[in-house]
């Protein structure tokens, strides 16, 4: 199994429980492992027999800034759906956190494994 990954990706949204934070937009970020088989990709060098993180990243950016969930928990499994679906991954990783949003932490959020790794 191999590992295509996307780190950090920020992306504004509207996200939260609290009245003021639906209000504004907060900046999430998005880490993902996703399993794949790079080995025709590489064999050929062809992008067509791997995961395009470029095209996954735009097709996250927008439907995370169109969202409005309350929880985090929420839009991490709505992403992995999408990835998974969309994309033809088995296997992913997900990491959604919030920075700031515990003042004396330096990050919180989720982390969530779903599918069959291959």
């Amino acid at each position: 199994m191999d590992i295509v990954y996307i780190q950090d990706l920020s992306i504004d949204t509207v996200i939260g429980v609290y009245d003021w934070e639906r209000e504004c937009r907060q900046t999430v970020r998005l880490s993902l492992e996703m399993a794949t088989d790079i080995r025709m990709a590489a064999a050929h060098e062809d992008l067509s027999h791997t995961l395009d993180y470029n095209a996954i990243a735009q097709r996250l950016t927008a439907f995370v800034q169109g969202s409005e969930f309350q929880l985090i928990e929420t839009l991490a499994e709505q992403v992995a759906a999408l990835v998974m679906s969309e994309f033809g991954v088995p296997w992913l990783r997900l990491q959604v956190s919030k920075p700031g949003a515990v003042p004396a932490a330096k990050d919180v959020g989720v982390r969530i494994e779903r599918g069959e790794k291959p």
